[in-house]
């Protein structure tokens, strides 16, 4: 066991350090990983796909399909258009508006799609505003992991937790929405002041705005219907868990079959869509944190964190928020969080203690310690790579320069919310 404990701890560690360095993609040498775990015995077959929740990949598999066919109506343009247009075309309202609209959309339809959808639109709005897009997508990036911190479908590293322990969509709606909202409000505030100087346009690209018509971007009136009504089903399904008891995967799913059938279109089309890669890669961090469990690294982790807190709950809750927002800066927060979860689990079967304020802890940690940096959560990296493909790259430092003192205000909340809330 010793042998095989060594050699999954450094299967372990070199997935993730080739996973930081970015020398290969993500989902590539997670899978391999995952494979060699099998191949070299630490666990089988039959293990690896038992450590598979695919209840957390059926939930965003069905997510993606009905964003998929809801983004082809022209609903998302719609929406970013008509904030232009209610801002008067002034660059400072809409900078607050498309923040507001990014941190909504981030909470119900999950923080990367988010990003996907209104990044394009941004690049539009700043270009006839003549200013720099880069602190409209830095607030985006920000927003939408704030945003995606409210609920259970927000953002990855949350649909992992809420599967791993339980928590349904109105648990972390009522214990997350309020500290997301705070902290977005905050983060608001902040921004205009940094970009304070940044964010003026001219009275003729105001007037240039004021010419943008909304409906024009509705390309659909009867898909936008569809969607609308199963993207309201889907939430009720979520809301109404306590009841129904059925799983978020299969609302999720069902609401994706229920649009497909409304739309009779051809689900080769919207299927391509999910993005497999994603997916794909989550099956590879399963399975890795499987052979950890299987040799009795977790336990190991388990026992070490309680005995450098000494078992006292404030000490260990506080003690998974900050890390988790320090290595959720450094790596990205999906794999932080499927390594973190048997931890927390071990920890409950250990002392016997409520796992609640652990859970809220790694979540709030995870997702606003993922803004700290550019490659700390999925969306970051996909806007920086949407903004250098338009010659607007984002630098490491000039992101880090204003997420970093930001991420701190919004962690300082956190611990503040988290501490008189659960721990006194």
């Amino acid at each position: 066991m010793e042998i095989q404990f060594l050699i999954a701890i450094g299967l372990f560690v070199g997935t993730y350090a080739i996973i930081i360095s970015e020398k290969i993609h993500r989902t590539i040498i997670a899978l391999a990983g995952a494979m060699t775990m099998v191949i070299v015995g630490i666990i089988n077959q039959e293990q690896a796909i038992e450590g598979i929740d695919f209840n957390t990949l059926g939930l965003l598999i069905g997510m993606m399909v009905i964003v998929g066919i809801a983004k082809d109506s022209g609903l998302f343009q719609y929406v970013a258009i008509t904030a232009a247009k209610l801002g008067k075309g002034k660059t400072l309202p809409i900078f607050i508006l498309l923040g507001i609209i990014t941190a909504t959309f981030s909470a119900f339809l999950d923080n990367v799609t988010t990003v996907l959808l209104l990044v394009p639109v941004s690049f539009v709005i700043a270009n006839n505003l003549n200013i720099n897009p880069k602190p409209i997508l830095i607030a985006e990036i920000l927003l939408a992991n704030i945003g995606g911190t409210a609920t259970l479908i927000g953002d990855p590293p949350n649909i992992l937790i809420g599967s791993a322990s339980g928590l349904t969509f109105n648990d972390f709606l009522v214990h997350l929405a309020p500290i997301a909202f705070l902290v977005g409000c905050v983060t608001i505030g902040l921004l205009v002041f940094w970009y304070r100087r940044e964010l003026i346009s001219s009275k003729e690209a105001a007037e240039k705005i004021m010419k943008f018509n909304p409906r024009e971007t509705i390309t659909d009136k009867r898909l936008l219907i569809k969607s609308l009504i199963v993207l309201g089903l889907v939430l009720v399904g979520f809301i109404t868990h306590n009841t129904t008891h059925i799983e978020g995967a299969t609302i999720a799913l069902s609401g994706a079959a229920l649009l497909l059938l409304l739309t009779l279109n051809d689900p080769e089309e919207h299927l391509r869509e999910v993005e497999w890669t994603t997916i794909f890669f989550f099956v590879g961090l399963f399975v890795l944190v499987t052979g950890l469990e299987h040799v009795g690294a977790i336990n190991i982790m388990a026992e070490k964190l309680l005995a450098y807190t000494g078992g006292n709950e404030t000490v260990m809750t506080l003690s998974i928020l900050w890390g988790s927002a320090i290595f959720s800066a450094v790596i990205d927060n999906i794999p932080y969080v499927a390594t973190m979860i048997p931890l927390v689990q071990e920890i409950g079967a250990l002392t016997g203690i409520g796992l609640a304020p652990l859970w809220w802890a790694l979540a709030l940690g995870a997702d606003i310690g993922g803004n700290a940096t550019i490659v700390g959560a999925s969306a970051n990296v996909i806007v920086s790579g949407m903004a250098e493909k338009q010659n607007q790259r984002i630098g490491f430092m000039e992101y880090m320069k204003v997420a970093m003192p930001i991420t701190f205000v919004g962690l300082v909340l956190c611990t503040i919310y988290v501490y008189f809330r659960y721990l006194i």
